[in-house]
């Protein structure tokens, strides 16, 4: 049988079930900032970390210098080392390596993963979006990546998206291969059941929890309630 390449028709929702599922672990929390993590944010940080278990923490903040992101960076990453959070750096392999950060994410035009580990090592986590697309996908996982992000699953205004792949591609990639794939883009408490059944081991969230009514320690606790479910057919 032969797997449908990336630039062929759309992937047929039920060709991922046609092969035996791998063992994953439990889909995890991974949180990414809001464009503004100054002033009172590492203690919203800190709540948000209350709620409950978070894999990984994403500092994505544009239009300032490495300089000034350095700075801003610096009391974030002591919460997130002394929480055993693993702390990623978007974009920026240079401010990643300057940080000593735990890895770092790279969008479609942010430089080559391979170079990424020849600077921040072999231990470093080193992700890749790949939109919508199985043939990038594929590309970062022969390029040694650590996961893979695909989305934006649903509408979201914490930035511009022109990509909407199906929940098919989660568990089509679940089932092939045993890099981990991080679902992305509007997703929230209640909408997110249908990424963890399809295969996402990791759900990475924003505006649901910065800007959920109760504050973030309820709506990280909110996600930790859907990720202890059981998986569904994924």
């Amino acid at each position: 049988m032969r797997i449908p390449d990336a630039m062929e028709d759309p992937l047929d929702p039920d060709f991922a079930y046609l092969f035996e599922p791998t063992a994953r672990p439990p889909c995890q929390l991974y949180l990414i900032s809001p464009p503004d993590v100054g002033g009172e944010f590492p203690g919203r940080l800190e709540r948000a970390l209350d709620g409950g278990p978070v894999a990984a923490f994403q500092l994505r903040v544009k239009g300032v210098d490495q300089h000034e992101a350095a700075r801003l960076a610096a009391p974030l990453q002591r919460i997130c080392e002394a929480r055993k959070v693993a702390f990623i750096v978007n974009d920026d392999m240079g401010l990643a390596k300057r940080l000593g950060a735990d890895g770092v994410h790279l969008g479609q035009g942010d430089g080559d993963p391979r170079e990424a580990r020849a600077l921040l090592g072999a231990s470093a986590q080193i992700g890749v979006t790949c939109h919508d697309s199985r043939h990038l996908a594929m590309d970062a996982g022969d390029a040694g990546v650590d996961y893979v992000a695909f989305g934006a699953f649903f509408p979201t205004t914490t930035k511009e998206t022109s990509h909407r792949p199906d929940p098919a591609i989660l568990s089509w990639w679940s089932r092939l291969f045993e890099i981990p794939c991080v679902a992305i883009g509007g997703i929230t408490p209640e909408n997110g059941r249908v990424l963890v059944d399809a295969g996402a081991d990791f759900l990475a969230v924003c505006g649901a929890v910065w800007g959920h009514a109760g504050g973030p320690q309820a709506a990280v606790a909110d996600f930790v309630r859907l990720l202890s479910e059981e998986r569904g057919r994924g």
